[in-house]
């Protein structure tokens, strides 16, 4: 798996940041404009971020607003600063578990805590050339090859 969402970060509601893990909150404008369909849930993945420096990201897709549209947010592990108004890449590489809504703030914070540990696993077998994750190791250290993913829908 590897499906890419760009775009520019925009103010949320802080929730997150308030648990205590700051998300990038990505405007939904081109997601919307190219049709993505991505599953409703949380990916390991990472994030490219204006000039080229990549994080490790917990990534959620949900929940659904009024137009049908889903949020769109990642954690970056080990970032700190304000990105607001500039475009970041998010790469999803492994689904996590689907989206679900939580009874309490504890169980959410655990989950995520839980969600966090499990983004570095996986994301840790990914090779990077330089400052880049190679997209191409990391498909084909999953069986896909080149050929098959340019071929591939998102």
């Amino acid at each position: 798996m590897d499906i890419k969402i760009e775009g520019r970060v925009v103010r949320g509601d802080g929730y997150g940041k308030k648990l205590g893990f700051p998300t990038a909150n990505l405007d939904r404008r081109e997601y919307s404009r190219k049709k993505m369909k991505v599953d409703l849930g949380v990916y390991a993945g990472t994030a490219t971020l204006p000039g080229g420096q990549i994080c490790k990201a917990g990534i959620v897709i949900g929940p659904l607003d009024k137009r049908k549209l889903p949020k769109l947010e990642a954690y970056l592990i080990g970032f700190s600063g304000s990105l607001y108004g500039q475009k970041i890449i998010l790469h999803l590489y492994k689904f996590l578990r689907p989206f679900r809504s939580f009874k309490d703030e504890s169980g959410l914070k655990r989950q995520i805590a839980e969600d966090v540990r499990r983004v570095e696993k996986p994301v840790k077998k990914m090779r990077y050339i330089g400052n880049t994750p190679s997209v191409a190791i990391a498909l084909q250290s999953r069986g896909i090859t080149s050929q098959s993913h340019r071929h591939a829908k998102t």
